[in-house]
C-alpha cells in the first residue's frame, strides 16, 4: 500500500548536483565559493566545547541577528535564521499561501520553488523571462493576473547571472499584490561599483523579503545557514508560529556569526572570483561560446553552433558536459527547454579555471 499524497505521488523531487566522493574531481557545479571560509570561522570552531552541545541552542539565533541587524542597519526583528535558504523558502510558503494557491516563478529559475509548490499542494505560475533573461516591462501585471499570493524572483538570476536592478525591484513591488521574495543567494559576487542593495526594499515596503545565504559567499555551504530580511509583520509569524523549534544549531550559530562579523575577509574572496569571472567570460568568447552578463559566481554559455547539419547546439553541449566530466571537471547541464544548448559553469580557482578552458577547447577541436 503506497501511504503518500497523490500530489507526492506525482512530484519528481529535487535534482542536486553531483557531489563527487573521489578526489581530485574539479567541481565547478554547484556554485560553491572555490576559497576556504575566513580564519574567524576556523578560530570559532576551536573554541566550540563538547560540553556545551547537552544544551539546546538559542531558540531564534539571537547573536547572529543582532550581527546581521548591524551589518544591514535594520532591527533585529526584521531577521529569521534559517537552516539553509531552502528552509526559509519552504517557511514562506507555509506562512503566507494557502493550499491550493498559485505562486508564481520567473521562468527559468531555481528548480527548488516549483517543488516546494507541489508539496504544498499549491499552483506554479510560470512566468517566461524575456530572451535576454530580463523581467520585460510586464512582468508585474502577467504576476498579477496568475493570481499569485507569492512571488520568487532569484537577483542576480539563476542560472544566467543578469543583475535587476532596484528601481526595478521596487517597481515590480510596489505593483504586485502578494509577497515578493527575492531571493539574493549570489548577491555577495555583485561589482561594488554597481552600488546594489536591495535591502533598502525592506524599510520601503512591507511585501518584500529578501533571502542572504552564507553558502556561496561566506565559503560555507557545508553548513547550512541563512536568513531572511523584511519587515517585521512578514517575519514575526515565520519567526514565532510556522520555524521549526530550535531550527538552527549551536554549532552553525556560532560559525555563521563568526563569518558575518569577518565580512571583510569574505569580501577578499569574493574579489578574487569576480576577477576570474572576467577572464573565464573573456576566454569563453575567445573559443565562440556567448555568456550571459553575470554578476554571479558562475557563468551560463552558450555553446558554439558549429556546423548544425552535422550535430545541434543541445547535443554538443552534452558532449562537451560529457567529456568534462571525463577528464575529472564538473559543471552543470540543464535539460530543459532554452538551456539545453547551455553550460553553467561556477568560477574556481585560476588553475581550475585554466584547465577547464583547455579541455573546453580540445572538446571542440573534436567536433
Amino acid at each position: 500500500m503506497n501511504y503518500e499524497r497523490q500530489n507526492i505521488q506525482r512530484m519528481s523531487g529535487y535534482s542536486s548536483g553531483e557531489q563527487p566522493s573521489q578526489p581530485g574531481i574539479i567541481k565547478l557545479n554547484t556554485n560553491e565559493n572555490p576559497y576556504p571560509a575566513s580564519a574567524a570561522v576556523t578560530a570559532a570552531l576551536q573554541g566550540i566545547r563538547i560540553e556545551d552541545l547537552r544544551r539546546y541552542p538559542q531558540p531564534l539565533a539571537n547573536d547572529f541577528r543582532r550581527v546581521a541587524a548591524e551589518c544591514h542597519h535594520l532591527h533585529i526583528d526584521n531577521f529569521i535564521a534559517t537552516n539553509g535558504g531552502d528552509e526559509l523558502l519552504r517557511l514562506v510558503i507555509t506562512t503566507f499561501v494557502e493550499p491550493g494557491d498559485a505562486i508564481a516563478i520567473a521562468e527559468p529559475s531555481y528548480s527548488l520553488y516549483p517543488v516546494l509548490a507541489e508539496i504544498h499542494g499549491c499552483h506554479v505560475a510560470r512566468i517566461e523571462l524575456e530572451d535576454d533573461w530580463h523581467m520585460g516591462a510586464d512582468f508585474a501585471k502577467r504576476l498579477n493576473a496568475s493570481g499569485a499570493r507569492l512571488a520568487f524572483v532569484v537577483n542576480p538570476h539563476a542560472p544566467s547571472g543578469l543583475l535587476t536592478s532596484v528601481a526595478e525591484l521596487r517597481a515590480l513591488a510596489s505593483s504586485f499584490k502578494g509577497v515578493l521574495v527575492i531571493d539574493e543567494a549570489y548577491v555577495d559576487f555583485v561589482d561594488p561599483e554597481l552600488r546594489h542593495d536591495a535591502v533598502t526594499l525592506v524599510r520601503e515596503m512591507g511585501n518584500v523579503l529578501i533571502l542572504r545565504t552564507l553558502s556561496k559567499g561566506y565559503s560555507l555551504a557545508g553548513l547550512r545557514f541563512a536568513y531572511g530580511i523584511g519587515d517585521t509583520n512578514l517575519i514575526a509569524p515565520m519567526l514565532y508560529k510556522t520555524r521549526d523549534s530550535y531550527n538552527t544549531d549551536a554549532i552553525s550559530q556560532v560559525l555563521a556569526t563568526a563569518a558575518l562579523r569577518d565580512r571583510a575577509c569574505a569580501a577578499l574572496s569574493w574579489e578574487k572570483v569576480r576577477l576570474e569571472r572576467t577572464r573565464v567570460a573573456s576566454a569563453l568568447t575567445t573559443l565562440g561560446f556567448h555568456c550571459a552578463p553575470s554578476q554571479s559566481n558562475f557563468l551560463l554559455a552558450r555553446v558554439p553552433a558549429g556546423d548544425t547539419r552535422f550535430v545541434s547546439p543541445d547535443i554538443m553541449a552534452r558532449e562537451c558536459y560529457q567529456r568534462l566530466k571525463d577528464n575529472g571537471i564538473l559543471v552543470r547541464y540543464f535539460d530543459q527547454p532554452r538551456l539545453r544548448d547551455k553550460l553553467r559553469i561556477t568560477i574556481g580557482t585560476p588553475d581550475e579555471n585554466s584547465r577547464l578552458l583547455q579541455q573546453l577547447e580540445s572538446c571542440l577541436q573534436l567536433n
